[in-house]
């Protein structure tokens, strides 16, 4: 076969381990030397990459995952040191306590209807006069929030067409300035008012 240049010779898409390339063998005295080595042979010296802590072939999209620290590697589980799971949109904490937790704020000056963010959170009502907290349907059985009464103006809380807010005594308001009242629905648009009400 004639001499060409590397870049006039036809490509091999899909080498054999047994197929040779020609190396550069810099460890050759007293110069380096041309040699050649064989597919497998290359392989098996090339160093082994690791992502996430598996070996062999691995697949990624586009993902760079350098900025995941320990959690690159993390088993996930409810463990200490896992990564955490959360299954059919539950959290589920395993009885461990949740410690330094607290609850968002929504400050309101004037009536507000309900939203569905708002679950979990304390509303706090600040009118000098009267002032309406509606409950709007579709906020799913669960949702909870607490109200407190900052002003002077006392609140009520009222539904909806559709939605039902029970309280023991029929109360519909909270008592006085500086009381805390709170709903949770048990069901779907079913609630129960408690705390410092008042009719």
């Amino acid at each position: 076969m004639a001499n060409k240049k590397i870049s006039e010779l036809g490509q091999l898409t899909t080498p054999a381990g047994t197929d040779i390339l020609a190396i550069v063998d810099q460890d050759a005295s007293p110069s380096a030397t041309t040699k050649h080595v064989t597919a497998t042979n290359l392989m098996t010296l090339a160093p082994v990459q690791t992502v996430a802590g598996q070996t062999g072939t691995v697949t990624l999209s586009n993902t760079d995952i350098s900025g995941l620290g320990t959690a690159a590697t993390a088993n996930t589980g409810t463990g200490n040191g896992d990564v955490l799971a959360i299954g059919s949109g539950a959290l589920d904490v395993g009885g461990n306590a949740i410690s330094n937790f607290d609850a968002s704020i929504n400050d309101k000056t004037d009536n507000y209807t309900l939203q569905a963010s708002d679950n979990g959170k304390v509303v706090v009502m600040n009118k000098a006069t009267a002032v309406t907290v509606t409950v709007d349907s579709g906020l799913g059985a669960g949702f909870n929030c607490s109200f407190v009464q900052k002003g002077l103006g006392q609140v009520s809380i009222t539904g909806t067409a559709g939605v039902t807010i029970n309280n023991r005594q029929s109360h519909t308001k909270i008592k006085a300035r500086y009381g805390v009242a709170s709903i949770v629905a048990y069901a779907t648009d079913t609630f129960v008012l408690a705390g410092d009400t008042a009719a």
